[in-house]
C-alpha cells in the first residue's frame, strides 16, 4: 500500500486535519504546528492529541509530516533571526514527537548573496544543535529549494554535503517536485542522481506538486496536478522507480477551487502510481 497524503488545515484541532485528510482519499498527511508566517506557537501541552490517535488508528492512517514555517532561515546573518529560526524548529520537532510524527520539513533559508560555502558551516551548526536539543524519535527534514537566487540547497550535492558533515539518526530529507523542476531538474534523471549521491537512504517524503512555470525557471509556483508544466510521463516515471515505492507521497497543490489539494487531484497521484 502507498501513502498519499496531502498537506491540510488542522484548525479545529489535529484530528480534524486527519478527517479532512480521510475525505479526500488521503491515508497519509501534513500539517503545520502553528501559522507558517508568524513566531508564536501554543504551549506544547496544550497540544491535544488523543482523539488524533483514535481516528488515525480507525483510518489506518501512515506517516504524518509537520511542515515549519516560512520565516526561518538558518544562514541568516541576523544572531536574532537565528535564535527565532531554532527555537521554533526544536519547538516543531518536540510537536513531531508528541504526535508520532514522522518528521518535520524544513526550509532551510537563504545566504543572502554570499553563496553556500560561506554559509554551510554555519546552517550544520544549527541543525546540529536542533538535532542534540530535540527528541530522539523526532526527525528533520531538509527540502530541497527551487533555484531562487540564494535558496539553500536547490542543488543536491547541498544537501549531499550537510548528511555527510551531520551524523545523526534524526536527519533526512524530502524531495519537492515543482521545486526540482524550477531549479532544472529532471523527474526523468533526477532519480539517478539521487541514487549516485547516495541519497535515497535518507529519503522520507515526497512532495508531488505540478509548476506553473518553465523548467529552470527559479520560480517555485505550485500548480495542481495535470495542469502544470510537468509532463505526466515524468511524474510517472519518476514516481514508479522501484525505489520510490515505499516513499509517501504528499500534495500541496492549489485545488481547484484554490483551497487546498482536493480529491481531484489525489485521484490524478493515485492514476500516476497504480
Amino acid at each position: 500500500m502507498r501513502y498519499i497524503g496531502a498537506h491540510v488545515s488542522a484548525s479545529g484541532g489535529l484530528e480534524k486535519a486527519v478527517e479532512r485528510a480521510e475525505s479526500i482519499g488521503c491515508n497519509s498527511l501534513q500539517l503545520f504546528s502553528g501559522s507558517p508566517r508568524v513566531w508564536k506557537r501554543k504551549e506544547l501541552a496544550e497540544v491535544a492529541t488523543d482523539k488524533m490517535f483514535s481516528l488515525r488508528k480507525q483510518y489506518n492512517f501512515g506517516p504524518v509530516f509537520t511542515h515549519s514555517l516560512y520565516l526561518v532561515n538558518l544562514a541568516s546573518p541576523k544572531p536574532e533571526l537565528i535564535q527565532k529560526s531554532l527555537r521554533v524548529l526544536k519547538y516543531d520537532m518536540a510537536f513531531d514527537s508528541k504526535i508520532d510524527g514522522s518528521g518535520i520539513v524544513v526550509h532551510l533559508g537563504s545566504h543572502l548573496g554570499a553563496g553556500w560555502e560561506a554559509v554551510r558551516e554555519q546552517v550544520a551548526t544549527n541543525i546540529q544543535e536542533i538535532l542534540d536539543d530535540s527528541p530522539e524519535d523526532a526527525t528533520f527534514l531538509i527540502e530541497n529549494s527551487a533555484g531562487q537566487k540564494g535558496k539553500l540547497c536547490s542543488e543536491l550535492t547541498e544537501i549531499k554535503w550537510l548528511f555527510e558533515t551531520i551524523s545523526s539518526p534524526k536527519l533526512g530529507w524530502c524531495f519537492d517536485t515543482c521545486h526540482a523542476h524550477a531549479a532544472g531538474l529532471s523527474l526523468q534523471t533526477v532519480g539517478d542522481e539521487i541514487s549516485e549521491l547516495g541519497l535515497l537512504k535518507d529519503l522520507r517524503c515526497v512532495h508531488v506538486n505540478d509548476s506553473r512555470d518553465d523548467f529552470a525557471s527559479g520560480r517555485d509556483r505550485h500548480d495542481n496536478l495535470g495542469q502544470g508544466n510537468i509532463a505526466e510521463a515524468d511524474f510517472k516515471h519518476f514516481l514508479n522507480l522501484p525505489e520510490m515505492a515505499e516513499i509517501p507521497l504528499i500534495l500541496e497543490v492549489p485545488g481547484l477551487e484554490g483551497k487546498g489539494p482536493d480529491a481531484a487531484n489525489i485521484e490524478i497521484l493515485k492514476s500516476y502510481v497504480e
